[in-house]
């Protein structure tokens, strides 16, 4: 009796197992052109304070109601919140919600594929835990960044600096010279995201690479005690290009995956600098100010972009 109920047992586990694999194997694979850049021929006249989303996906305050905690154990405390029509977006607190704002911003503004977000600068969200982080009036959070999930877009896995299908191009090393210029220290694959997106610019669906995470920027890169993240004056402060040799720039980079920036060419980083330098002062300061800093802080920022877009522009 009880070696015809073991067997049972095994037999319902081993059917489990099958119909779960069976399960498993008919899942439809994610298909689509491999997306990067796409070249931003209005890159002069794009608008870099509403961003990548524009007036169109902007959310709606009316009411935002909180739905989950998005635990993902970084820096940052994430909630997945429903804004007033209905729309579900992940909502970023603390102070990497700025500078992701307008890193966002100036990498959309130069062609690559990127999230759409929105910085608010006070909001109430309602059934949100407590958390211990700037609040506003009213009892609202300070500086959040709404970030889109749009229905139609699925988050795939990751992808990695050191294994993608762009290695090697002008395109590819034209983002990494664009995270020293931001002073992203946190490249790990962990911050990469594949999005299928059923309906591209093409027509067909793509698989967009996109840098999911650049809350780590704005600040000075270097060890654990000494980097920083959306401070202003450290930005403007630390040194970005220390010159080139055998020709490859030499970066004043401190961080995750420093090897990256060891085969940057002149050609590749004057190619980006190519469209960078297309991008007005004002374009510059509506992605800070898309991201709420003070006036004075937009042009400390604004300034220290344009220094190290010369910079790049003038590397022989």
């Amino acid at each position: 009796m009880v070696k015809k109920m073991i067997l049972a047992v095994l037999l319902l586990s081993v059917t489990t197992t099958t119909a779960l694999a069976q399960k498993k194997e008919k899942k439809p694979a994610r298909t689509g052109d491999h997306v990067l850049w796409r070249e931003p021929t209005d890159i002069e006249s794009r608008d870099l304070f509403l961003g990548p989303g524009g007036e169109a996906m902007k959310p709606d305050l009316s009411r935002v109601t909180f739905v989950k905690d998005q635990a993902g154990g970084g820096y940052s405390i994430n909630y997945r919140v429903r804004d007033g029509s209905g729309k579900v977006w992940v909502a970023k607190l603390r102070s990497e919600a700025q500078p992701e704002t307008a890193a966002v911003r100036l990498m959309w503004a130069l062609g690559y594929m990127t999230e759409i977000n929105y910085l608010v600068p006070c909001i109430k969200i309602e059934g949100a835990p407590a958390a211990n982080v700037k609040r506003c009036e009213g009892g609202g959070f300070a500086n959040v960044k709404f970030e889109a999930r749009p229905a139609d877009v699925k988050r795939l896995e990751n992808w990695q600096w050191a294994n993608n299908p762009f290695t090697g191009s002008k395109e590819f090393q034209g983002m990494i010279v664009m995270m020293s210029l931001m002073n992203n220290w946190d490249l790990k694959d962990d911050n990469n995201r594949i999005l299928h997106v059923p309906k591209g610019a093409s027509g067909g669906p793509e698989l967009q690479y996109i840098l999911s995470d650049l809350g780590a920027t704005f600040g000075k890169t270097g060890g654990f005690l000494s980097r920083s993240r959306n401070k202003p004056e450290d930005y403007a402060k630390a040194k970005f290009v220390e010159g080139v040799e055998g020709g490859r720039v030499k970066f004043a980079y401190g961080g995750k995956n420093s090897n990256l920036f060891a085969s940057v060419s002149v050609e590749h980083a004057k190619w980006i600098a190519s469209w960078l330098s297309r991008l007005s002062d004002k374009q510059l300061s509506d992605a800070f100010r898309a991201a709420n800093y003070a006036p004075d802080e937009v042009q400390t920022l604004t300034t220290a972009t344009r220094a190290r877009i010369n910079q790049l522009m003038n590397l022989q």
